[in-house]
């Protein structure tokens, strides 16, 4: 098990593939930890894949003071940094995605490119994430996991036995972490900032994704020059889930052209 110490606490991060080649850096999304992407890395043996587990996820601590995206991009760098890493593609789903792009404005010339999938520069509204915290404080996580199951997925995925472990990774979801990053969210808009990327950019979006629709992913792929977007058919907010296979192979052909 590989952990990296922080300044908050330890951080959980597990890397896989060859030693050469541009690596990729996944970051998953709110109430999951590295094991969202495992789908997609297992199809791609032959690149260096780095999962890291977020704050208040997974098998990372999480820190009784409160943080902001622009210190979850810090932890990501220091992940890179750590392992002697000077640039990365840098993948990310929903609140990974918005680290990435805090990232890629961050430290620019450590980004290679940005593969997000189902994000924007601004999700959901402070009422919104209010609203959720307020839930998970009267009912624990078990108490909003069917909405955000329905969220995450098609209907059609969500009734076949492979929901299954991932409602119950959601609902052992560190309920502090989870209302953390939430109030994150709440405060979290970088939709004036994203227009400095430079990096080569592409988008994914489900056509069936309630939690950012394709729309959405339209609108905030339009303030990043170059950026493109593919959507989904069929599939929900978790691509790496419920499409492992077509996102791997979107992400494999968009290494090839960075590399």
């Amino acid at each position: 098990m590989s952990v990296l110490m922080r300044p908050w606490g330890h951080m959980h991060f597990r890397g896989q593939g060859p030693q050469a080649g541009l690596p990729v850096l996944f970051l998953n999304s709110l109430g999951t930890d590295l094991r969202m992407w495992q789908g997609v890395t297992d199809l791609l043996p032959h690149l260096r894949c780095i999962g890291m587990d977020k704050r208040g996820h997974g098998l990372s601590a999480t820190p009784t003071a409160p943080w902001g995206i622009e210190d979850l991009a810090e932890d990501a760098l220091a992940l890179l940094d750590h392992l002697a890493l000077p640039r990365a593609l840098i993948a990310g789903c929903s609140i990974g995605g918005i680290i990435a792009q805090a990232l890629a404005i961050r430290a620019p010339d450590r980004v290679a490119g940005l593969f997000l999938s189902n994000t924007a520069a601004k999700v959901g509204t402070e009422a919104s994430w209010t609203a959720r915290t307020q839930a998970i404080r009267a009912g624990g996580i078990a108490g909003i996991a069917p909405a955000v199951l329905e969220r995450w997925f098609a209907p059609a995925f969500l009734a076949t036995p492979e929901a299954k472990p991932w409602a119950t990774m959601l609902l052992r979801a560190d309920p502090e972490g989870y209302i953390a990053t939430c109030n994150l969210l709440a405060a979290t808009d970088l939709t004036a900032q994203i227009a400095a990327i430079r990096a080569p950019t592409l988008f994914l979006a489900g056509s069936a994704d309630q939690s950012t629709p394709p729309d959405l992913v339209r609108a905030t792929a339009a303030l990043i020059q170059g950026a493109r977007v593919e959507v989904l058919a069929g599939s929900g907010h978790i691509p790496a889930i419920d499409a492992p296979a077509r996102v791997a192979e979107l992400l494999n052909a968009f290494h090839g052209d960075l590399a």
